[in-house]
Formats: structure tokens, sequence, C-alpha cells
């Protein structure tokens, strides 16, 4: 083309663009002021015609550059119609040439920098650079007022009518104060009143801003989440100002923290004012000085906080005339350091805001909307009334779309596409097309046609990078032209310009809201080919909301995962598909890679900020599997603490809980919660638990709570607590409540209710008939309404508990189940019925506490009471009842029916009130105790229930009844009048008050504690006492009393009779007198309150109970003891005298032990932790002689000694010992001399002493002057080997020595027992000795001459191989027979061949040998004098033996040494991999065995060729008479070489096969060999396996064993089909002694056909988990009752129930019962006991695993005491409680026998255990058996 037609062509374009535009001149004026929003085009352009205009704004925007003028051009054709064959050269225009600038009038001094700023008629000057001019004051004002009225024209120019986008409807959104420190305007417009009182109320924009007082916060923030539109309330704020509102701000100025951002230098605060708002026209100087001398009414708004970057430091802030970031001078302006006095108000998301706010900042919230707010939105929105009521039809009928009105944006834009359906579709649409908020996006995109797919993609991609760099504002060139005209034209993108530097602006564009950006976001992720899944996936993430903590700064990305999770559901594919220009099957693979990562998000366990965000993204998708996913996987408590909660939040969560089945627990704490946000759980049927504890919650939220709660038909506990609740919002909880019938915890406390809200609510309390506890504590009540509320307590029957104190105000309530009824019928009848059946049924208690009741009050608080039902406590601690206040009461507690106590505690009772108080309840005879203490200010009443109260009780404790003593029917009172300063002028008057009550037949526990009676008071008080009857205990302790006051009130008390023990401790000033019935809480530290105290076993009381006298922590000088004793001559016996203090002289011991013979009443003298003289050993031991009713003596540590006393039955023989007393060698001889003057010694303790050798030495020398006859100890005294040796030198003179046990290593035992006669046999333990080869050869001589040792051990004491052999070979004796057990490490590994040559070279006739490898252990039993053989007899046996020499030798000197070997045991030995050598020497052995009786090999492993070899000298053995094979492991074809074994075996007596498996042929062949052996006794085959065939067989062959005593065939597999034949065949075998058959499915047959004929000889009979059921169980208790013979019975493991064996004539040998895990129970208890004590010589009662509890403990702990030879009682794993140990524990006390009751498993707590078991170490609680395993009996 050549210039001239370019030319040409240029001028046409120009002119047909100007007139097409000259018609769409407001088209034009919105594109001008889009792409230029700081240009006035209402002044100046007035007088134009209209092409003159059209050129001027062309000219305009041409300047702005190619980018701009493209983005216009674009936005033309795509809007206006332009033939599209004129849209390229439109597009080419730029830059061609100068004709267009030409013909626009625009030349180069109009490009973009060199235009001014709007307003401006001067070039550009920053304000700091003007020179300073001085001004006069009225100059100044008129400069002031100019500048003024040019911000008004500019915010009305820049701002309009303060609404962004297309509809222009404006609806004020929800506001809600959160903190505050001043008072809210109250002029017009104010909605609610003091935020001094009130906090969390609606409030209106008025509110804001508070004029009235100078001290009110000059800070506000308006916190709100994206969209509730909070910037559009900035601007419209600025237009209000503008338009003349706000009167009382000169000045306003907006700034976006957005644009702020951009600025990249420091600024002054006139330099931000000016050069980046509106600058003065002249005098910028005189303009801010005005400004400052007007800050108070100077109103900056900051919108953006949390967008704010370079966050400065919370100490950093700009000077009054200096410079910072826009940041740090908002945070001076805050502070009050620049402006000081103006007005700051920010807008901001929740979260953790910074730190530059002043503490008294006001917080405001913005919730949005509320149905009615929306509702008025609509109605503006639509104009006309039809489309009206369609669209707010098309509200209510889709729930999801009314959830997302409450947030203003999304409110419009569901607006704007309900315009477009109801316009296109028919009604009913909605529900369908607009079900989420991404649905509600996409609808709205699709409202545009066409729908360029290429446009949407390009504007997500700006989008995501604008998050990804966190940049919400773009500038022209960031968004390609196309893009930007579809954005323009559509309104999805805004506009505005920015002022980065003096003298600069550009125009910057945005998304109309954040949420658009993060949906287009969120379309190209989704979209784009570019984005692979993996950067797909990693966009989907689930934000916390706990910023408070967490962040200083929000991250862009709120909305991105939800919309993502939105766009992933089906219904959106299509449109996806669309944009993507994609199938859809690559749209489902991205959506279900969304899916797939919420499903992982759905199944952790999340904070509550992400439960909310993953409930949004879940009801985006519309998948209800993963809703229901989600659902159950939640915990069934949800908390949520400390974040904003909106409506839409909690209708997210509803709509997946929704899926749920199981209830689940709702509890919001802390959190910021939007008003009306309680609608969203209307319908919630999930919701068990729902919890508020709030401030920000007020009377609207109630108000919408209200309306939510009768639709939740699961709710069951309600709280909404902490709150600001009023009258009006408590109106509306009272009208939903009765709605709520299922409630059962309703909390209300800590709302500052007032009288008529508390009363309004109590008086619901008959409408909620489930209800359980209604919690009003922190209300604000009068005394008149508390009366109200006892009143409500009385008459309501469901009224359990009234608690008020202080601030508490609680009701506790039991539905009955007649109530709902009750509630259905008149309320005539209904009063009548509750005063009928109340006073019989209902128990209440009435706690008031600290309510500050007077005296006036009792009476009508008792006119009250008395008309109710029994009262189970009343409590009115902390009042001011005085002491008339307190006698009232106390005469009125007879009739008010009291069952448990009266508290009339901190009252202001004064020391004459007490005796008032006695007075009053003289006549309560119901009264259990009276504990009065003026310093602790206690005044409580116990009282004993009722005998209607106690019913229950007495049935749980029915088995008791037999137990308790005729006197404990009547339990005993108390008086307890402690620490009231009492003297000894007071106790006539108490006595006396004491003695006319009625009290004191039943007065049992007097308490005096804490008083000043002295010894006057204590002396007047014994006098006294008599007049008091018969007490328990009587409480002196902490009364001054001094020793010798004490001596003569023990002298007095001598004639009491119910005086049985004195306790006395003067470090604590104790003073206790009791009597013979102990509480019986005192063993379990009182845990055990449900036993009256009194109460003792019958079986208790055989032996008198002594009287003792305990004397602790007082010096105790010899004249004192002989006052003590002469004290205590009078008291009568048996009595125990318990003595403790520092120390004793040897005098004071010496009078104490003088003194003895005078009391021959005693029978305990213990002094415990008492520093005793060095001479007590000597002094202790003298006294056996000089007083000869002295059983036991025993010191210990010289620090705790012990005499027990015999009464004239009880046998004689004296114990002592004198352990840990630093006894030497010089101090045996004196301490022998005085024990050689007792009669008869029956034990001699020395333990822990410092003897050594040299002391053993010594003792042993005087052991034939001291008449002991039992055990003496000498364990840990430093005694070596020497002193071993010693010992067994002394042996052979020690003819009364029958057993003595050495260990010389850890243990350091070492003790002797002697017999009273001379003793042929004696047995030696030796361990741990270390013996050398210098020790073996005395070893050898010493056992060599004691004749009388019969048996040695020598257990890890150093005798190697050699030492061995040496010590066999030296054994020398004239006769008779020694048995050595050797226990060596070495011994297991030396293999049998080995041992065998041991035994070889014993010097006498070896007539046993036994290995065992596994314990380590050889026995070899020797006979003397060895007996010689003929050698040609042995040589003619060795011939038959093919050995190799050394085999050879071997042999011979076996055949000599073991000629007359009756015994050969091999225990635990491996012969599996023995050479052949082995089994020939073994096999040649017993072949020389003629004498052989028994052979046992067991739990051993042998080869087959092994096993073949000893079959083959057991050929030979003709005389066996035992054979034991059990539990082997053999190799193949065993079994026929055990049979081969057996074959002529016709002597054996006793067979032992158990654990071989036993084949058919097998147990033909054993079956075939046992009938020939006649002779046979004992038949041991359990664990075979041999099934009812087997049994069957044996059956048969039974009668031919005419002589078995014993037969074991456990766990063989026998069924009820063998087991008949076998009982039959059993009870014709009338010697059998022992029958063990258990662990065979036997049954109840098998058991009455053994019954129907035991063997008449039967000692032990097993039958443990046969199957047997209660008749097999009874015919056998039948048939062993009378049984004299039987000893052991085992029917453990079977279900008897209640049908346990009874015996009426009983078991005299039975010594062990097992009935373990036989699912007994209490029902059999006494049946049970009364049969064991037909058992007199039962040891062993095993009843574990069973299920009994107390009764069945009770009926044991009165058997134990009759048991004489009981040792152990397993009771594991049943239900006894505490109260049954403690029964077991007294019944211990009495039965001395007894070492262990095993209790592991029981319902006893462990603090309870141990405090048992500190008290009676036999009952043992342990998993393990802790039953100690002593060497001897002491």
């Amino acid at each position: 083309m050549d210039p001239d037609s370019l030319h040409l062509g240029s001028e046409n374009l120009c002119g047909w663009l100007v007139r097409l535009l000259s018609t769409n001149q407001e088209w034009l004026r919105a594109k001008v002021k889009f792409f230029l929003p700081d240009v006035d085009l209402a002044s100046s352009n007035e007088a134009l015609d209209p092409e003159q205009r059209v050129v001027l704004q062309l000219g305009k925007l041409y300047t702005q550059g190619v980018a701009t003028w493209q983005s216009f051009i674009h936005c033309m054709c795509m809007e206006l119609e332009v033939p599209l064959d004129l849209e390229v050269p439109l597009l080419s225009t730029w830059g061609q040439d100068d004709e267009l600038p030409r013909l626009l009038g625009t030349g180069e001094e109009s490009r973009p920098g060199s235009q001014l700023h709007h307003g401006l008629k001067r070039p550009y000057q920053s304000c700091e650079s003007s020179p300073c001019q001085k001004h006069s004051r009225k100059h100044q004002l008129e400069l002031a007022q100019s500048y003024l009225q040019l911000l008004r024209t500019s915010a009305l120019q820049q701002y309009g009518d303060g609404l962004p986008g297309p509809g222009k409807v404006y609806v004020p959104p929800v506001l809600q104060w959160s903190r505050a420190t001043v008072p809210l305007d109250t002029r017009e417009g104010a909605i609610m009143g003091d935020l001094k009182t009130e906090d969390g109320n609606d409030v209106s924009i008025q509110d804001l801003f508070n004029f009235r007082t100078p001290k009110s916060s000059r800070v506000t923030v308006l916190l709100g989440k994206a969209g509730m539109g909070k910037t559009t309330l900035a601007r419209r704020l600025c237009h209000k100002w503008a338009d003349g509102h706000l009167d009382h701000f000169q000045a306003l100025f907006l700034f976006e923290f957005r644009q702020l951002n951009l600025i990249p230098h420091f600024l002054t605060l006139p330099q931000l004012l000016f050069d980046l708002y509106v600058r003065p026209e002249s005098g910028p100087e005189a303009v801010f000085q005005y400004l400052q001398e007007n800050a108070s009414q100077v109103l900056l708004i900051f919108d953006g906080l949390d967008e704010a970057l370079h966050l400065c430091s919370s100490k950093e802030t700009a000077e009054p005339n200096g410079s910072g970031s826009a940041f740090t001078l908002f945070s001076s302006l805050c502070r009050g350091t620049l402006l000081p006095g103006c007005w700051v108000m920010a807008t901001s998301r929740p979260g953790k805001l910074p730190a530059c706010l002043p503490t008294e900042a006001a917080m405001v919230h913005m919730w949005g909307f509320d149905w009615l707010r929306v509702k008025e939105y609509v109605n503006h929105y639509f104009s006309d009334q039809p489309s009206q009521e369609v669209a707010l039809k098309e509200l209510l009928a889709n729930g999801c779309l009314r959830s997302m009105c409450v947030v203003p944006a999304l409110c419009q834009v569901a607006c704007l596409c309900l315009h477009h359906l109801l316009s296109a579709s028919p009604t009913g649409q909605s529900v369908a097309l607009l079900p989420t908020m991404t649905q509600l996006y996409m609808q709205m995109l699709l409202t545009l046609s066409p729908l360029p797919a290429m446009s949407l993609v390009g504007l997500g991609k700006v989008a995501l990078s604008g998050l990804e760099t966190g940049k919400v504002i773009f500038y022209i060139k960031d968004i390609p032209p196309p893009m930007m005209a579809f954005g323009a034209t559509h309104s999805l993108l805004t506009s505005f310009s920015i002022h980065t530097s003096p003298g600069h602006q550009e125009t910057g564009y945005a998304f109309a809201h954040l949420s658009l950006q993060e949906f287009f976001a969120a379309l190209y992720l989704m979209t784009s080919p570019t984005v692979d899944k993996g950067t797909l996936t990693r966009h989907v993430v689930l934000n916390s909301r706990w910023v408070l903590r967490t962040k200083a700064r929000l991250g862009l990305e709120e909305y991105l995962s939800t919309f993502l999770a939105g766009l992933a559901s089906h219904t959106c594919r299509p449109f996806l598909s669309h944009v993507a220009q994609q199938n859809e099957v690559w749209v489902a693979t991205r959506q279900a890679a969304v899916v797939q990562l919420l499903r992982k998000f759905a199944t952790r366990k999340l904070t509550g900020p992400k439960v909310v965000e993953l409930c949004h993204c879940i009801a985006e998708t519309q998948e209800p599997e993963l809703a229901g996913l989600t659902a159950q996987s939640l915990p069934d408590q949800l908390l949520f603490h400390n974040f904003p909660l909106t409506y839409m939040d909690l209708a997210s969560l509803v709509s997946v809980l929704e899926h749920r089945a199981a209830p689940i627990h709702l509890e919001f704490e802390g959190c910021p919660l939007e008003p009306h946000c309680p609608e969203a759980l209307a319908g919630c049927g999930k919701v068990e638990t729902l919890s508020f504890k709030s401030r920000k919650c007020g009377d609207t939220f109630a108000e919408a709570l209200s309306r939510s709660l009768p639709t939740m038909g699961s709710l069951k506990k309600l709280g909404l607590a902490g709150s600001k609740i009023t009258a009006r919002g408590i109106s509306h909880l009272v009208q939903a409540l009765p709605l709520c019938p299922q409630l059962e915890e309703v909390s209300l406390q800590d709302n500052q209710l007032k009288d008529q809200e508390v009363l309004s609510i109590v008086e619901l309390l008959p409408s909620l008939p489930q209800l359980q506890r209604l919690d009003l504590s922190h209300s604000n009540f009068s005394m008149s309404t508390l009366f109200c509320l006892v009143k409500v307590a009385v008459t309501c029957p469901t009224v359990r508990t009234l608690q008020v104190r202080e601030a508490d105000l609680v009701f506790f309530l039991s539905p009955s189940t007649d109530t709902a009824a009750d509630l259905q019928r008149a309320p005539d009848l209904m009063e009548k019925d509750s005063q009928r059946k109340e006073s019989q049924s209902r128990i209440l208690a009435l706690r008031l506490q600290r309510c500050q009741l007077r005296v006036h009050h009792a009476e009508v608080l008792v006119g009250l009471l008395q008309k109710g039902p029994w009262l189970e406590e009343v409590d009115l601690s902390g009042n001011q009842l005085e002491d008339e206040g307190c006698r009232l009461l106390a005469e009125a507690a007879s009739r008010l029916h009291i069952t448990r106590k009266l508290d009339l505690s901190h009252n202001e009772l004064s020391v004459d009130g007490v005796t008032y108080v006695l007075q009053a309840v003289n006549t309560c005879q119901n009264l259990a105790e009276l504990h009065i203490s003026l310093l602790q200010k206690t005044v409580v009443l116990t009282f004993a229930q009722d005998a209607k109260e106690e019913e229950g009780t007495q049935e749980r404790a029915a088995f008791l009844d037999n137990f308790t003593s005729p006197t404990a029917s009547e339990p005993y009172r108390g008086i307890r009048l402690t620490h009231c300063g009492f003297r000894a002028k007071h106790l006539e008057k108490l006595c006396k008050a004491l003695e006319g009550s009625c009290l004191l037949p039943h007065l049992g526990h007097l308490d005096f504690s804490g008083n000043a009676l002295k010894d006057e008071g204590a002396m007047l008080l014994a006098q006294l006492l008599p007049g008091l009857g018969s007490l328990q205990s009587l409480n002196l302790s902490e009364n001054g009393i001094a020793l010798d006051a004490v001596f003569r009130l023990t002298q007095c008390l001598s004639t009491l009779q119910w005086v049985c023990h004195l306790e006395v401790s003067f470090e604590s000033q104790h003073i206790l007198l009791r009597g013979d019935k102990r509480g019986r809480d005192k063993l379990a530290g009182e845990s055990l309150p449900e036993f009256p105290a009194g109460a003792q076993l019958a079986g208790f009381h055989q032996h008198c109970v002594p009287r003792s006298f305990c004397l602790k922590k007082c010096q105790l000088e010899p004249l004192s003891l002989t006052h003590l004793c002469t004290a205590l001559e009078k008291w009568s016996g048996p009595l125990e005298v318990k003595l403790s203090c520092e120390t004793l002289s040897d005098q004071s011991l010496e009078t104490l032990l003088h003194c003895l013979p005078r009391l021959p009443q005693l029978s305990l003298l213990q002094l415990s932790q008492t520093g005793l003289p060095l001479k007590s050993p000597f002094l202790l031991a003298s006294i056996v002689s000089q007083c000869p009713r002295v059983q036991k003596v025993d010191l210990r540590s010289l620090r705790n000694a012990t005499l027990r006393f015999r009464s004239s039955e009880e046998q004689e023989g004296v114990c002592c010992g004198f352990t840990g007393c630093s006894l030497r060698q010089e101090h045996v001889a004196p301490l022998c001399r005085a024990l050689s003057k007792c009669d008869y010694l029956c034990q001699l303790d020395l333990t822990a002493n410092l003897l050594g050798d040299d002391g053993l030495r010594c003792l042993l020398d005087h052991l034939s002057q001291m008449p002991i006859s039992g055990l003496l100890d000498l364990s840990h005294n430093s005694i070596s080997q020497e002193g071993v040796l010693h010992l067994l030198e002394t042996l052979p003179s020690c003819l009364r020595v029958e057993e003595a046990s050495v260990n010389l290593g850890s243990m350091q035992n070492f003790w002797v027992r002697f017999s009273k006669q001379e003793e042929a046999r004696m047995t030696l333990r030796l361990s741990e000795c270390s013996f050398g080869p210098e020790h073996v050869v005395r070893l050898a001589s010493s056992v060599s001459q004691a004749l009388q040792l019969t048996g040695l051990t020598l257990t890890r004491c150093c005798l190697d191989l050699k030492q061995l052999t040496i010590l066999l070979s030296l054994l020398r004796r004239p006769s008779g027979l020694l048995g050595l057990r050797v226990e060596e490490p070495w011994v297991g590994g030396a293999g049998v061949p080995t041992l065998l040559e041991v035994c070889a070279q014993a010097s006498g006739n070896v007539t046993v040998i036994s290995i065992s490898e596994t314990q380590q252990q050889l026995y070899i039993q020797l006979e003397f004098p060895r007996q010689e053989e003929n050698p040609e007899v042995v040589a003619l046996r060795l011939a038959h033996c093919d050995l190799g020499t050394h085999h050879s030798l071997l042999v011979r000197q076996l055949m000599e040494t073991c000629r007359r070997l009756q015994q050969l045991s091999l225990s635990q030995v491996n012969l599996c991999d023995a050479s052949d050598a082995t089994f020939l020497l073994l096999q040649s052995l017993l072949l020389s065995l003629c004498d052989l009786k028994t052979f046992r090999l067991t739990s051993s492993c042998v080869s087959t060729q092994g096993l073949t070899h000893l079959a083959s000298g057991l050929g030979h053995c003709h005389h066996l008479e035992e054979l034991d094979f059990s539990n082997n492991q053999f190799g193949e074809q065993a079994e026929e070489i055990l049979m081969g074994a057996l074959e002529g075996k016709y002597r054996l007596k006793t067979l032992h096969l158990s654990h071989l498996p036993l084949g058919g042929p097998t147990l033909a062949t054993l079956t075939r060999e046992l009938s020939h052996m006649s002779l046979l006794q004992h038949l041991c085959l359990s664990h075979d396996q041999i099934g009812d065939t087997g049994a069957q067989n044996l059956a048969a062959i039974l009668l031919g064993l005419p002589g078995l005593r014993k037969i074991d065939l456990s766990a063989n597999g026998i069924s009820l089909a063998g087991g008949l034949q076998l009982a039959k065949s059993l009870t014709l075998c009338r010697h059998l002694e022992e029958v063990r058959l258990g662990c065979n499915a036997l049954g109840d047959p098998t058991a009455l056909t053994l019954a129907q004929g035991l063997p008449q000889h039967l000692r032990v009979l097993h039958l443990q988990s046969s199957r047997l059921g209660p008749e097999g169980a009874l015919s056998l208790g039948r048939a062993l009752d009378g049984c004299p013979h039987v000893e052991d019975i085992s029917l453990a493991e079977n279900k008897l129930a209640n049908w346990v064996p009874r015996f009426c004539k009983g078991l005299p040998l039975l010594r062990r019962m097992d009935l373990g895990s036989c699912e007994i129970d209490n029902q059999t208890a006494k049946d049970l006991a009364a049969s064991f004590m037909l058992c007199p010589a039962l040891e062993e009662i095993l009843l574990s695993w069973n299920l009994l509890g107390d009764e069945a403990a009770a009926e044991l702990a009165q058997v134990l005491p009759r048991l004489g030879r009981l040792k152990r009682v397993d009771l594991e794993k049943n239900w006894i409680t505490a109260a049954g140990a403690w029964l077991l524990a007294k019944g211990l006390a009495q039965a001395s026998g007894v070492h262990v009751i095993r209790l592991w498993n029981n319902l006893i707590p462990p603090a309870v255990a141990q405090r048992l078991q500190s008290q009676e170490p036999r009952l043992d609680f342990a998993f393990f058996d802790n039953q100690p395993q002593g060497p001897r009996d002491t």
C-alpha cells in the first residue's frame, strides 16, 4: 500500500471510529473510566459537541500506550457491532505513522509520563520540595477549606456511590463488637448499649466511631473473611462522608495496602496524604498544619491490613517529621506518635494482627448477611415484584444457595445467576444448577455467550501466577489485550489509579474479587495441559486458620482448594471439557486425582480448622461416598478452639455430618461465631452434645440457636457458657427448650443472668423430663430468688441436688420413668401425686454455701424444707447464721429427715454456741456424729440412715448379717468437739449437756482433741467418764497433758471396762482411748465406707481381745517406768504394752524388766524405734530364766525388742532372737551362760551379727550347755570355709543335729536344726563354699566320722572332676548309707561316660546313680562297707562285652563298684549325638546289673540306635520293678523298640510312658504286655492320645491288675464312649488310691458311673477339664463324702455353676481342693465354707478364676481360723472388692498357719491393695506368686 492510500485509509478509519463511538458515548465513557480511572470526564467536556468529546477521549486512550489501545479496541470489537474486516486494521492503527495521533489531536507532550495529575494546574511538585511560606491565620483557613472541598469532590468522583460492579445494591452487613473499652455512641442509629458490660452485640456503621469521650479508642479494626464486604464498606464510608454524612470528620483518607505495597521508597506523612492521595492546590504546609491542629476530626482508613508487606517491628515508629515505609507510618498513626488524636480504621481478614495496634483498639467482626439482609438484597436487586417473589422462592427451596448468600460477594453472584436462570429456564432449576460455590461461579461464566475458552484459560494463568507470587494488582503489560478486553467487558476486572511516587501514576487492574482470582486459578489448574497431576494436587491443601498463633500474614490462597474440589465434581465435567478443549475422560482423570487426595485427608486426624476446610471441599465435590467416609472418620468429640466460624462453615460441617451413623459431640470454645450461624445446625440429627464457650455470642446468636434446637432430635447436652446473653436472648431459649424433651444437660453458666431470667429457666424443669443437670453458675440473683430456687428444688419431683456456692448455681436431676407420663397428666393430679410419693422415694441434697444467709433466713429455710422430701444433705456452710441460726437448724434437723449430713461450718459459731447446739440435738434420734471445731470453723452433723433408706445398703451387704456381733446392730454415735478452746471449767457443762441427750445410750466416740484441758481437765474428765456410759473411743490429743497425768489417768481408767487400748504419743500430743471394736475402715485407710463402724466377724471373737497400752516418743526414766508399771497393775489382761522413746538407759531397761513379774496379765512387751543399750542382749537373755512366762525374746539392731508371754494353756519353750546386735566372739560365752538357764530353748536367731569363724567355734563349744531343740540361725555372720569345716568336725559330737544348711555366697545362710532326741539321720547342704584342693581331705575326713550323716549336698562349691573323684575315693565308713549330691556347672557338659567313670572311683558300693545334665546334677548313693565280688564272675561277665581297652577297664571298675546298683536314672540328657561306645558302655553296664530294680530315662533325646542298645541291655534286667520312659524324644520306630523292652517284665510295679504318641499297633502290644504284669501298682500313660480305643482296651485288662493303686490317663482324648467303660472297670479296682483322668471329655455319665463305686482306698481324684456339669459334680460329692483316705480332689475347669460338691460327713484327710475356673459365685459361698469346715486337714484351697465376691470372702474369712493346717488359698481373678479383702485380712489375723492368700486381678484398687498388704503381708496381689519359700519352718 502506498503512503497516500495509507494516509487516506487511516483518515477514513478514524472518521468511522469517531462516528461509531459518537452513537455509543455512555459505553465509551465507561471504558475510558475503566482504563483511565483518574480522568475527570464531567467538567471540562460539557461544552464540546459529541464528536469533539469522542476525539478527546480517544486521544487520552491512545496516549496510554499500545497495550491500553489494543485492549480498548478488543473491547470495542467484542461489545459493539464492528465489521469483521475492520478488526485487524483497527488493531494495526498503533505505530504505523503519525497520522492517527494527528487526527486525534495528540502529540509527544501527551504521551504517558508527561501528563499532569488530575486536578493540578501546574507541573507536579512534591510537597516536601515546596518552599516554606508563612500564611496568615485567615489565609490558612481558606487554604484548608479549599483542600477539604477538593477531598470531597475527589471522593465523589473516585467512589461514586461506593458500590462496586453491576446492580448497584448495598445492604449493610452484620457487624459485631469483639473487643472495646469504651461505650458505644447512643445517638440515633446505634443499636446496642455499653461495651463495658456487653460484648458481641450487633452494631451499625454509625457505631464504628464513638465521639462522646476523649478516652475512647480511636483505632478500629474491622475483621471479616474474604467476600464479607470490607472494601465496599470502606469506600461506602468515603462516599457517605463526601456526601455530607459523618460530619464529625473534616477530612477522610482511604488507602489500600495492596497499592501501598507497590511503593518502594520511604515516605513522610505529608507525602502519604498529599502525594499519594489528593494534593492541595496551594499551601500544603498550611493545610498539613491545619490537619495536625484538628487531628481529632481526621479519619484515615487502611484497607487490607492482612495484605501489608514489609511489616515493621513492634517498636519501630516514624518521628513526627521523619520518613518510613507505609506500614511504619500506619503503625505511628495507631500509636499516636504521628498526627496524635486522629482516628484510624483498618480492615483485615481474621488472623494474627500486627503488634502496632494498641491493646484498647476496638475490634469489629463483619459477618456478612443474615436471612433478613439476604431478602433485602434480593428485593433491591430484582426491581419488579414478581421477580423478587420468584427469586426468594428459589432461595427458600435451595438451602445450599441460601447458605452461600450469607457472604455478600456470593450473594451478588447468586442474584446475577438467578437473574439469568429465571429469564432463560423454568423455576426450580437453582437446586440443580447452583448447589455449590464453585458451580455458582461456573454458572456466572456460563451466562457469557459465547464462552471463550482461550480467554478463560488465559485469565486463569494470570490469576495463578498472581497467587503464587502474592500479586493481586496487575499492570496493563501483565494481561494480554484480548484477556483484558474479556475481563473488562464482563466486569471480571476492575481498574484504579496507582500513585507510586510523586508525579507518577499508573493504572492498575485486579480481579473483581480475590475469590474470583482463586476461581480462575483453579480453572487453569484443572484445564491447562501444561499443568501435570502432581502440580495440580500440590495446590490441594488444607490451610489451618489458627493464624493467630502461627502466621503474621495470611496467604492469598483461601478458597483455591475449595474451588479445585468443586471443579472435581462430575457436574463440572462438561464445562471443564469445553474450557480445556479435551474430552471428558481426560478431565475425569484430573478430577479423580483431586478426589483421591481428599479421600486421604478424610482418614487423617485433623485439627478443627482443617476439619472445616475439609468439609468445605467435601461439600463442593458432591460425592456422597466421600462425605460418608469423612463423616465416619471424624472423632466422636470434635473440638473447635480459637478461630472464627461462619454460617457457611457450619453448613459445610452439617452437610458432612448428615452421612454419619454414630452421634457426635461438637464443642466450640473461644471461637468468634457469626451471630446467625447456629441456623446452619437446623435439622442436624447427629449432634448429641453442642457446647459454645465464647464472649462473642449474644442475643442474636441465642435467637438463631433457639430456632435450630427443636430440630436437633439427638441433642442431649447443650452448653452456652461465657456468653453475653440478656433477657431478650433468654426469652427465645425459654421458648425453645421445652421443645427439646430429650435434653439431659443444659449449661448456661457465666452469662450474668438476672433474677427473672434465672427463674424463667428454672421454671422449665418440669418440661424437660430427661434433664439431669442444669448449670446457671455465674448469674446475678437476689436472696428472694434464692428461696424461689429452693422451693423449686423442693417441689420439682426430678431435682436431686441444688448446689449454690458463691458464683455456682447447679441443679442435678434424676429423671424417673414415670416423669414423662406425669407431664401428660393434669397439673393438679400431678401435684397431688408428687406430694404423696416424694417423701417415700426422692432424696434431695441442698447446698447453699456462702450465700450470705442470716438468722432470719434460717426460719424461712426450715419452713420450706419441712414441706419437702427427705434430705440427703443440707450444706449451709460459709453463711452468717451465728449461734441462733445454728441452734434453729440443729433443733429442726430431726424434723427435716436428713439422711446424711447437715453442714453449718463457717457460720460464726461461738464457744457458748457449742453448748446450744449440743442441747439442740438432744432429741435428734438419728444423729450419727456431731463435729464442731471452732478453730477450723467446722460444724457438721452426720446422720444415720433411716431404716427405709438403709434398705438398699442392707441388701448389698446382707452377707454380713451372720457375722456382726449383736451390739453392732445399733451403730455407735460420735461427738467431736475439737479445737474449741475448752478448758477444765467447761467440762462439767458439756458433760451435763451430753448426759441429758438421747444420744447417750449409743454414744461411742467422743473427741476432745485440740483443746486446753491440761492435767486438771484430764483428771476431771476421768471422773466424769463413768456417767457417759461405755464409749468406743475417747480422743484427748493436743490438750497439754503431762506424762505424770497420763499415768494417773491410766490408773483411773483401769476401772472402765470399755477401755481396751490407750495410745499416747508425746511428739504429736496424741492421746487416744479405744474400745475393743475398731472401725472397719482402719485397715484400708478409711477407704471402705460401706461397712458400718463396729461390725466384726463372730469367728474373730474366739480369743479374748487383749488390752493394750502404747506410749511413744517420750523419755522413759526409771522412776517413770516404775509409775507406769504401778498404773498398769490394776489393768485386767491379757495386756500388751508398747513403748517407744529416743533412748533407753541400762538402768531404765533393768527397771522395766524387774517390774515384769508384777504384771502377770502381760502378754506382750514391745520396745520399738528405741535406742537400747549394749547390755540389752544379756539383760533380755537373763529375763528368760527370771520370768518363766516368757515365750519369745526378739531383739533387732538394738532398736526394736519384743517379749511375748505365754498363757497357762500354751506349750512351754522359748524362742530367742538377737539379730543385728553387733555380737562378737567375746559376747558368745556370757550369752550362752544366760541362755543355759532356760529349760527349753526352741529357737536361737543370731543372724546379722559379727561372730565370724571364732565366734562360731566358741558357740559350737557351748552348744552342749544350751538346751536348744529347734533352729540355730547364724546367717550373715561373716563365716568362711574354715567355719564350715569346723562345723563338720563338730558334727560327730552333736548327736541332736538333724539338718544343717550353709551358703557362703550372696545369700549368706547358715542354720542348724536340732531335735529333742539324738537323731539317727542327718542331712547337710553346703552351697557356694568354694572348697579348694586343701579342703577336700578335711571334708572327706569329717564326713566319714559323722556316722549319723546320711545325705550331703554340695552345690556350686567349686569341686571339679578331679576333686570329686578324690572325695569319693577318700570317703570311708564302717557301715551304712550315704547319699552325695553334687551340683556343679561342669556336670551338665561332662557326658554320661565321664560321670560313670567318677562313680567307679567310689570307695563304697554304689546303689543309686542319678544324672541330670540340664540341672547339672549328679547323685550317688554309697553303701558301706564295700563288698568285693568274685574275680572269676567279673571276668565271665566282661567276656560278653566287645569294648576297647579303656572301656573294658571302666566296665570292670563299674562292675566292681556298681554290683549292688538298684536304681539308674538319666534325666534331661542328650544321647542323640553320643557315640556307639557310650551306648555299648550303658548296655554292658545294664547286662551286669543283676539287682537293678529301677531304670528311668526321662525328658531326654535318644537316637534309634542308642535306644536299641538300651533295650537290649534292659532285656536282661529281669528284676526291674520300675520303668520310666516318659517325656522323651526318640527317633523312628521307637515305640516298637520300647515295646520290645517290656517283654518279660512281669515284676514291674511302676510303668511311666507319658508324652509318647502310642499308635494302634503299639497300643495293642502295650495292652498285651500289661495284661501279664499282675504286680503292677502304678500306671502312667498321660498325654499319649490313646483315645477311646485305648481306653476300652485298658478297661478290658484292668481286672487282671489286682494290685493297681495309681492310674494316670490325663489328656488322652478320651470321650464319653471310652470314659464309661473305663469308669466301670475302675470301680472294680478295689485297691486304687489315685485316679487321674483330667483333660478328657468324659461328661457327667462317666462321673455318675464312677461315683457308683469309688474305690474305698481312694486318696487322689483328678477330673479337671472333664466337661462335668452340676449333675456329675454333685454325684461325685455325695460319693466322696465321708471317704476316710481322700487327700486331693481336683474338679477345676468344669462348668459347675452353683452346684459344687457338698459334704455332710467330711473328709478328714483332705489336703488339697481345686475348684478353679468352675463358674462358682456367691450363692454357693455358705455351702462351700461349710464343706471346708468338715475337712480339718486342708492345706490348699484353689478357687481362682471364678465369680466369687465379698460374700464368699466373708464366708472364707470365717473359716480361716478354724482350719489349723491351711497354708494357701488361691482367689485370683474373682470379683472380690476391698471390703472382701479386708474381711480376709481380719480372718488371717486369727490364722497364723496360713502362708498366703492370692488375690491378683480382683476388683481392688492398687492403692487399697498396697495398704492392705502393708498391714497383712500374706495377702498377695501380685501377678506372680510372691509367697516366700523359706528353707525352714520357724
